[in-house]
């Protein structure tokens, strides 16, 4: 079955940088986009980046453009979100997502904490 395990997480200062990584397993993961989304507390879940499958096109979130990159491994069936100049509006659980055979597939999410 559809597997997808986020990792990479963890407790920042302002201005820092994390790498986020997403394991996929379960389908062809070369064959579909790949998202990121985040959810902070009391917020929405919001898409924070996207990925086609190849890796030749991303989009990005207005508030993470410039700072945060989406790139993908397909022989190691992984995504990655690198986030530099990270701020405390940042902090938030990160999602990786797939779409496949009509069905959205979450991981579990990891957390991301921007504070000094």
């Amino acid at each position: 079955q559809v597997q997808l395990v986020e990792s990479g997480g963890g407790l920042v200062q302002p201005g820092g940088s994390l790498r986020l990584s997403c394991a996929a397993s379960g389908f062809t993961f070369n064959s579909y986009p790949m998202k990121w989304y985040r959810q902070a507390p009391g917020k929405e879940r919001e898409l924070v980046a996207a990925i086609t499958q190849t890796g030749g096109t991303t989009t990005y979130a207005y508030s993470v453009k410039g700072r945060f990159t989406i790139s993908r491994d397909n022989a190691k069936n992984t995504a990655y979100l690198q986030m530099n100049s990270l701020k405390p509006e940042d902090t938030a659980v990160y999602y990786c997502n797939a779409y496949v055979s009509r069905y959205y597939y979450w991981g579990q999410g990891t957390q991301v904490t921007v504070s000094s």
